[in-house]
């Protein structure tokens, strides 16, 4: 039987010194997590991460580059590792009163400092891993992201 991770997709947006985070419910706890989420069949990476950060924060996002790719195993299902494409980008307008995703608390703009200071309410080592790749200047060109199209 042939393994498959969990795909995932995640954005880094900084406006004004502070990161967009979203503050969330897992498990009867509240963490803070990058606006992420599943792909979903049929869709591309750059169509998952415009989705998931409209439906987890009301904002519009427009990605510019890839932060990185990382494979991650969950510490709590052995049977479960998440392969996350991280983007950075703009969030470039709001939607305000919209309904954010079930489990979803709030969206919240943090320095860096107030992230260090949250690091146990981090959701996973994830956020601070890519928020750190970020700042350390990682980016790569979306190009580098390919989405075959199937012509039967």
């Amino acid at each position: 039987m042939q393994w498959k991770p969990n795909t995932t997709v995640a954005a880094i947006a900084e406006q004004d010194g502070r990161f967009l985070l979203v503050e969330e419910s897992i498990n009867s706890k509240l963490v803070f997590n990058q606006p992420a989420g599943h792909l979903e069949q049929g869709e591309t990476l750059i169509e998952a991460i415009k989705r998931e950060v409209m439906e987890e924060t009301a904002w519009e996002f427009e990605p510019e580059s890839l932060v990185g790719v990382y494979l991650y195993p969950n510490p709590h299902q052995a049977d479960i590792t998440y392969l996350r494409f991280c983007f950075y980008g703009q969030c470039i307008k709001e939607h305000k009163g919209q309904t954010l995703d079930e489990g979803i608390v709030r969206a919240a703009w943090l320095t860096i400092d107030e992230i260090e200071k949250e690091h146990v309410r981090m959701r996973s080592p994830l956020v601070t891993h890519c928020i750190n790749d970020y700042i350390n200047g990682k980016r790569y060109p979306l190009d580098l992201i390919h989405h075959s199209v199937n012509s039967e």
